[in-house]
């Protein structure tokens, strides 16, 4: 597995890293534990060093999760994980709010270290700016952390452009992670500018536009009733049946290049930048297998350019998010 160096303070991680939210948390009833373990290590002896958790990711089951898979290689791996969410506590944990204040940020990485079994937090994002904390006050706060030792490096999630310049400015960032593929390209008009003017890696969660772009998901396919996918306005049967034309472009290509719409949707987020790593979950080894094989397939500028022009061309019906959540994003 090639390397990619996130930010300019030596963060370096696999060019695909592994995001482990689904092993526990959103969609639909959490996998066997000791199966997802294996999964974790087998990804680390297939070359993969960076992991993505967050405490509010089930919560707080992803956290042990992650500790206890890697914690046997642990000077192997890169882990990530993410603070300001409220917890709710009574009657099962849940997220009630945002809730970036240093002196909780400070408890959130105390906790943290704890369930991931480690020294030291390797990166360490604001999982959704905090419109009530400034983000200097975040940054200084992540800041102290670092001069202690406890984290290692600072992140943002679904920050806008004047917020990662304003806590830059006091903390270097690291990497910004935010989503982006194919399907959702919004971090292109002015987000991946500003981290290239400044050095920053990018980190595109959902890469696979939660499951979608693998070519397996279609109007008629049906979710437990806990996977949050129900809730998303992109995932109406009637909205996935009218983006299918995204999965034609895919299937195309997938079939001149000898892969598979999710290897090309992959290819094509490394072909971006050489500061991009996406981080696409599964829970199932075979589609880790083919995930990774994404970093061997070779997009030339000609197809770069047959696939903007044809994706251009495609409308998408859907917003991602509720408006409810779309509101915590690029602040």
């Amino acid at each position: 597995m090639q390397k990619r160096k996130l930010g300019s303070g030596g963060l370096e991680v696999s060019a695909l890293g592994l995001g482990c939210m689904g092993m526990s948390f959103s969609y639909g009833p959490p996998p066997d534990r000791q199966e997802m373990i294996r999964l974790l290590r087998s990804a680390v002896e297939r070359g993969v060093t960076f992991f993505d958790t967050a405490e509010v990711y089930g919560p707080f089951t992803n956290e042990e999760l992650v500790g206890e898979a890697l914690a046997p290689v642990r000077r192997q791996v890169v882990i990530a994980t993410k603070f300001g969410f409220e917890l709710d506590r009574n009657g099962g944990p849940r997220w009630v709010g945002l809730n970036s204040r240093p002196e909780h940020i400070r408890q959130v990485a105390e906790a943290s270290l704890q369930r991931l079994r480690i020294e030291a937090i390797d990166l360490f994002y604001q999982h959704r700016v905090d419109p009530e904390v400034p983000i200097e006050d975040v940054a200084g706060a992540v800041k102290e952390l670092i001069w202690e030792g406890k984290v290692k490096h600072f992140g943002l999630s679904e920050a806008g452009v004047q917020t990662i310049r304003r806590a830059h400015a006091v903390q270097p960032v690291a990497a910004v992670q935010s989503e982006y593929s194919l399907w959702w390209r919004r971090p292109e008009a002015e987000v991946l500018p500003a981290l290239e003017e400044l050095g920053i890696g990018f980190v595109p969660y959902s890469p696979l536009g939660k499951g979608y772009l693998t070519g397996k998901i279609d109007e008629t396919t049906t979710f437990a009733s806990t996977d949050f996918r129900n809730s998303l306005p992109r995932f109406t049967p009637e909205a996935r049946k009218a983006n299918q034309g995204l999965l034609g472009l895919l299937g195309q290509l997938a079939a001149r290049k000898k892969a598979t719409p999710a290897q090309i949707a992959l290819a094509w987020l490394l072909a971006q930048r050489p500061w991009i790593v996406p981080i696409p979950g599964t829970t199932k080894p075979g589609r880790l297998d083919e995930n990774l094989g994404a970093a061997a397939v070779e997009l030339t500028p000609d197809d770069l350019r047959d696939i903007d022009r044809a994706a251009a061309e495609i409308p998408l019906q859907g917003a991602r998010y509720p408006e409810h959540l779309e509101q915590l994003t690029g602040r």
